[in-house]
């Protein structure tokens, strides 16, 4: 009787210090890492990072075949703004160069967003498959490791079209360059690919409540790369200010594009494309929010 008490006692302390390894797990979505630091976060990145390359490499017939799928696709889009300003000598006072230079812009932000945060938009995977339990109790940050989960490398394709187009576009005489407008240029990229990883996360986020992906997230995600080939403000002033203070792609495209043609001198639209960088903040809470009511999809 003495032994068979024992058992029992010993079982439900067991049970009660796996519950309360469970609800540690849930109730930060980082663990704390004094010792580790920023440093040990970046070396662990960049072998997450040298395996996807590594990997890509196995097959490279296979792999640079989709980088020029990649690029093809897109130039789809560059043949749309060609044929277009064909028959129109303008799009709401911007000339075909001009909009080239905003869709090579764009093209080039949302890309390099979805090569390093495309395991977010991959995330309803990671969720339904029961992936994300392990790395729950993985002693690394969270966020860090849905990042290294996946590398869409093939969006190289894409980057390097948005690259040609911009360097044709800049050196046809349209822009008086600078060194700030180079460097609103680079803020540009920053922001924007800091705005589209936001939206990823976003969507990482709402997976944890709905186990599928929802794909009304696309309309902000890829639709936004669609219709941002044009200056935001051809759409409407009620489009304008949704873009500005909504969801602030007009940070990162209208703004500091008004700035690179002259149309505004003011020193400040120069880091008009950095706010953008803020709206990580909200995107980060709801993630959070996400993770301490994270239950494990039973996979």
């Amino acid at each position: 009787m003495q032994s068979k008490q024992t058992n029992s006692n010993d079982h439900c302390a067991s049970s009660a210090s796996e519950c309360r390894t469970c609800e540690s797990a849930h109730s930060a979505d980082e663990p704390v890492l004094p010792k580790r630091g920023l440093l040990s976060a970046l070396r662990l990145y960049v072998h997450y990072l040298s395996i996807a390359v590594r990997s890509a490499m196995q097959y490279k017939t296979s792999f640079f075949l989709s980088i020029l799928g990649q690029f093809l696709v897109s130039f789809n889009v560059f043949l749309g703004i060609y044929f277009m300003f064909r028959r129109f000598s303008q799009v709401g006072n911007f000339s075909y160069l001009e909009v080239l230079i905003c869709f090579s812009i764009v093209l080039l932000e949302f890309s390099f967003a979805e090569m390093w945060a495309r395991g977010f938009d991959t995330f309803s995977q990671t969720v339904r498959s029961g992936s994300f339990d392990r790395i729950l109790v993985r002693p690394q940050n969270l966020v860090l490791q849905v990042l290294g989960s996946r590398f869409e490398l093939t969006r190289l394709g894409r980057i390097v079209q948005a690259i040609v187009l911009f360097v044709y576009a800049a050196r046809s005489g349209t822009i008086v360059w600078t060194p700030a407008k180079a460097l609103t240029v680079i803020f540009m990229i920053i922001g924007g690919a800091c705005l589209f990883s936001g939206l990823f996360l976003i969507y990482a986020a709402l997976c944890f409540f709905t186990l599928d992906g929802l794909e009304f997230i696309n309309i902000v995600t890829d639709g936004a790369k669609e219709y941002g080939r044009y200056p935001f403000n051809i759409y409407g002033k009620k489009v304008l200010l949704f873009t500005t203070f909504i969801i602030p792609y007009a940070l990162v495209q209208y703004y500091p594009l008004l700035y690179l043609l002259d149309r505004k001198r003011e020193w400040y639209y120069i880091l008009v494309p950095l706010l953008a960088v803020l709206f990580l903040l909200p995107c980060r809470l709801l993630w959070r929010f996400g993770v301490r009511h994270y239950q494990s999809s039973g996979s």
